[in-house]
């Protein structure tokens, strides 16, 4: 399979020549997984912002909460479906089935998440996350009022209201970039573990 070439412009400078700081996340990225997520790549082309961008991903992405880990990734890969981003949906797919144990959901919630295996409450989740990333402008109270009636907290709602609209800076970045997902995301969480 042949697959296109990288963009030429917005390269990232060699591992070795970036700081000290973002050259140690991405070394211990590369420890944890075995490879280096191209996201960390790309984004090192400028380096204040991939650590804002990390940042903020860390605290919206790895917090206890009314949301679960698993949840977070739902609506980062309902969202990034909608917006077309190959890098997030494939990338973020590999985690939430890790996060779910479950080797389908990924793709149940990128083609249709209304025809998923989830909960009516995940759903109304998903109404509400994909309405901030399509439609942000038409949020209304009834909306809230919507989301809290199955149980989500003002803090949930916050949280779901931020990783959708943090995903649509990041689907963007992505596509613009041709960020292509690593031939790693593809099978991870797929098959049990060999032991």
């Amino acid at each position: 399979m042949t697959k296109p070439a990288a963009p030429i412009r917005f390269q990232p400078p060699a591992i070795d020549k970036l700081p000290e700081d973002i050259r140690s996340r991405i070394l211990a990225v590369q420890e944890k997984s075995g490879f280096v997520p191209n996201v960390f790549l790309t984004l090192a082309y400028r380096p204040d912002e991939f650590r804002a961008f990390f940042a903020y991903h860390d605290a919206l992405m790895e917090k206890d909460g009314g949301l679960t880990k698993a949840e977070r990734e739902m609506i980062v890969v309902a969202t990034s479906a909608a917006n077309q981003c190959h890098y997030c949906v494939i990338a973020h797919g590999a985690i939430l089935r890790i996060r779910a144990k479950n080797p389908e959901i990924a793709d149940q919630i990128a083609v249709n998440y209304r025809k998923a295996d989830i909960t009516p409450r995940q759903r109304a989740m998903l109404d509400f996350a994909m309405k901030v990333s399509r439609e942000a402008n038409e949020v209304s109270e009834a909306d809230l009022a919507e989301i809290a009636s199955h149980g989500f907290s003002d803090d949930d709602i916050w949280d779901i209201t931020a990783i959708a609209a943090f995903f649509a800076l990041s689907n963007r970045l992505a596509n613009v970039t041709a960020m292509r997902p690593n031939d790693e995301f593809y099978m991870m969480g797929r098959l049990p573990k060999q032991g």
